[in-house]
């Protein structure tokens, strides 16, 4: 079996990422409709029905805004946070429901998940850690700072799905208005270019085989400027950094033996 990775769509009108590893499959939220997450799986050769389980990171609507609907749709469970649940309607919204602790492994028919605690303005987000026991794919995204012990979890990662989410000059040049700006920048916001470059450069990347710039701001951020920041800071051509788009996400990504 073959740990593997792609996305649906990534940015703040919505965001889904699947991961697989023989089959098993799980989808790490869902910000998009159930017509257009049924539409976006076909463009990765898979279906709704083959979904496992879908993990929700926390309850804002670019990532929770199709789970509820596709999960009843197709019978599959959820996992989710107490809190990041308290935050969503009501239970019959949700009637596949189990609750996590953000410092409880778990598994899900043979893929281990490490969940792990953010800094961002939800209530309990948590970001993961997927392993199938032979290489592990490490997810930070909705983050507004890197903490000691998001450094400890991303350490020596196989695959990495990273935030780059804004150019933090960018963004204050911007048309954001001064509240807007001060919460994406904040501790509790998302991570800059420079943040992201920070953390690359502060854990062991010498597994990595994968690095993927996700959930860029599309007013407050360039692809060539999270390229130019992540490949500084990897100490890598400009290629091999990849990126996740809105409208398309990426193809599948494996992890080679």
């Amino acid at each position: 079996m073959t740990l593997r990775f792609a996305s649906l769509g990534s940015g703040s009108k919505g965001n889904a990422t699947l991961v697989e590893s023989g089959n098993t499959c799980l989808l790490l939220d869902c910000g998009f409709s159930t017509r257009e997450v049924e539409k976006r799986l076909t463009r990765l050769d898979r279906s709704a029905e083959g979904i496992t389980a879908i993990l929700v990171t926390h309850e804002h609507t670019d990532h929770v805004n199709g789970v509820g609907r596709l999960s009843r749709k197709y019978r599959i469970p959820v996992y989710m946070t107490s809190g990041s649940w308290a935050q969503c309607r009501t239970r019959e919204e949700y009637p596949f429901i189990t609750l996590i602790s953000s410092h409880v492994d778990f598994n899900i028919e043979g893929l281990e998940v490490r969940p792990y605690p953010v800094p961002h303005d939800a209530q309990e987000p948590v970001q993961f850690v997927f392993s199938d026991g032979l290489h592990s794919l490490g997810v930070l995204t909705d983050s507004g700072s890197v903490t000691p012990h998001i450094i400890n979890m991303l350490d020596g990662l196989d695959a990495l799905l990273l935030e780059g989410n804004h150019d933090i000059g960018m963004l204050m040049d911007g048309d954001y208005p001064e509240y807007l700006k001060n919460r994406v920048s904040g501790r509790l916001g998302h991570l800059s270019n420079a943040q992201a470059a920070g953390l690359l450069g502060n854990i062991d990347c010498g597994n990595l085989q994968h690095i993927v710039a996700a959930h860029l701001s599309e007013k407050n951020n360039h692809p060539d400027r999270v390229i130019a920041s992540f490949s500084d800071a990897l100490n890598c051509s400009a290629d091999w950094v990849e990126l996740a788009s809105q409208e398309t996400g990426f193809d599948w990504k494996e992890l080679a033996q």
